[in-house]
């Protein structure tokens, strides 16, 4: 096989790929039926995943970018939900925390996909206070808050060995379970500009409905094209 072939090989996609499709077809979503408050539209929406017994339905793609513009995403777990948004916890050292220090502009994306839903949040992150931080992290099970010690999230080390010795230093240095707060971790909540609900459709009709905060605290509420 010349050069040019094993290349041509290397970057075709399977022909299975472009086939494959499912159609949606398990409901629909109605204007009359949403609340006028968007977070409170997602909490009935995070309560039927749960009862639906999706995977991890607190799982959300979070999107950040940096100060060149280049975005990256990830999946991190939704940790608290109120009126100011969406809360999770991470490293500020880490990746996502150096880039929400850049640039507080962040996205995130919730998929069911076993109610074929799907849920698109744009808005600004901000830390959470420390007091709070600090409540969440004591309900951490124990080997959590070691790994948060253990870890120096997105930086490169040598090899898993070295991350177990580090495990294996923290749970020397806190060997109770009164295990401290590293002043590197900790929360942030993500105050939604927009939010979207989608509801997939069949022949790829869906029902898409876009909330969009106004200057006095209201949500403007619109139905998109799929």
């Amino acid at each position: 096989m010349s050069e040019s072939s094993r290349n041509a090989t290397a970057t075709t996609a399977p022909a299975w790929l472009a086939e494959m499709r499912r159609d949606y077809t398990l409901g629909r979503l109605r204007r009359r039926e949403l609340s006028p408050d968007p977070i409170l539209q997602f909490q009935k929406w995070l309560e039927e995943a749960a009862r639906a017994k999706a995977l991890e339905p607190n799982a959300m793609t979070l999107a950040t970018v940096n100060n060149k513009g280049q975005p990256s995403a990830r999946t991190v777990l939704l940790k608290g939900l109120d009126a100011r948004g969406f809360v999770f916890f991470t490293h500020y050292t880490s990746a996502k925390g150096r880039e929400l220090a850049e640039n507080p502009r962040a996205a995130l994306v919730f998929h069911w996909r076993e109610l074929e839903r799907q849920v698109s949040v744009c808005g600004t992150a901000a830390r959470i206070s420390p007091l709070e931080s600090e409540a969440y992290f004591k309900l951490r099970p124990h080997a959590s808050r070691l790994a948060a010690w253990a870890s120096r999230q997105s930086e490169t080390i040598p090899d898993r060995q070295w991350l177990d010795g580090k495990f294996a230093d923290a749970a020397r240095k806190y060997p109770g379970e009164d295990v401290s707060m590293p002043p590197y971790w900790g929360g942030y909540v993500v105050t939604p500009a927009t939010m979207e609900f989608w509801q997939g459709g069949a022949s790829r009709l869906h029902d898409r409905f876009r909330y969009t905060r106004q200057d006095n605290g209201t949500w403007v509420i619109e139905r998109l094209s799929p």
